[in-house]
């Protein structure tokens, strides 16, 4: 049997994201906005200082790590 684990001379095709990827991107970060802005002001209240990050980036973070994990084979 062939072994179709990897690539072509043991290298991974980096494909480029779709359509799909951005759409559920976006709708996660969508979700997650509520959620990191609430983490920020608890934080701010518990550390009584600024974050470095806002609850955006806080957001997108987490966007960015959750939606490849939909998309892994």
């Amino acid at each position: 049997m062939s072994d179709h684990t990897a690539g072509e001379n043991g290298h991974h095709v980096h494909r480029a994201p779709r359509a799909e990827f951005y759409v559920y991107f976006a709708l996660i970060f969508l979700v997650a906005i509520p959620f990191a802005a609430i983490a920020w002001v608890v934080q701010t209240i518990l550390e009584r200082r600024l974050p470095v990050h806002g609850p955006l980036a806080r957001a997108w973070r987490e966007a960015g790590s959750i939606t490849p994990n939909i998309f892994r084979p």
